[in-house]
């Protein structure tokens, strides 16, 4: 972080709701806004969040995103806006993907610690909603496979043919439980895990690894109602 400047600020707009934590002396603020315009939402929450901590844009020594996957001009927005303030502030940009990120509040979850005490050879899968019927899955483990944008019938059938146990966590549509989806064919991540938490995302942007790839966007499939018919 640049010398003289103390505050982090992360980011999700890959989604709704738009979430932005910032981090002062110690102290966390935040801003939830939900919807699906990004664009529209991420300046007036940015400008709210700013006002509640009492700091300027020119004293952010360090941005953390959520670099997707998600709705693509959602992702962008974020993406435009960490790389305006590398650019003219210097400001240092790290990022993860929503899977990292979710990834990171379950593992050091008890119900997580507990079963994979139980399960040494089990793995990790998150899964969110995508759009309509639709699901976004990574899976970690040892073979560290790309995440994946697939239909609901193709999701259940990679989780069954995995051939090892698995701990789920991640959220369906509305951020609602993987329950009505997964019944109790999984165990599940609490909800807390599932949902980012401002303290959570700004404990991640004081790791170095997460410097890599920090503005390249993770996009899995255009998201339908953006795609543009040809002229």
């Amino acid at each position: 972080m640049q010398s003289g400047k103390s505050v982090t600020l992360a980011m999700d707009t890959s989604g709704s709701p738009l979430l932005l934590a910032l981090e002062k002396d110690g102290k966390i603020y935040a801003v939830r806004r939900k919807g699906v315009k990004q664009e529209k939402l991420l300046f007036p929450a940015l400008h709210t969040l700013l006002a509640k901590a009492g700091v300027s844009l020119n004293e952010l020594g360090r941005i953390f995103l959520i670099r997707g996957p998600g709705r693509f001009t959602g992702i962008r927005i974020s993406l435009t806006f960490a790389s305006m303030l590398k650019s003219l502030n210097q400001t240092e940009v790290r990022a993860a993907t929503l899977f990292e990120a979710v990834r990171f509040q379950t593992v050091s979850s008890r119900s997580f610690k507990n079963w994979q005490r139980q399960n040494p050879a089990g793995a990790l899968a998150v899964v969110l909603h995508a759009f309509r019927e639709e699901y976004f899955l990574q899976i970690f483990d040892e073979q560290q496979a790309g995440p994946a944008w697939l239909s609901r019938e193709e999701l259940l059938a990679r989780l069954a043919a995995y051939g090892r146990p698995l701990f789920v966590a991640g959220s369906d549509k509305d951020g609602h439980s993987l329950a009505g989806l997964l019944g109790d064919l999984y165990p599940l991540a609490d909800s807390k895990s599932c949902k980012l938490q401002p303290a959570r995302l700004l404990a991640m942007a004081q790791d170095a690894r997460w410097e890599k790839d920090a503005l390249e966007p993770l996009y899995l499939k255009p998201a339908r109602f953006e795609l543009v018919n040809p002229v």
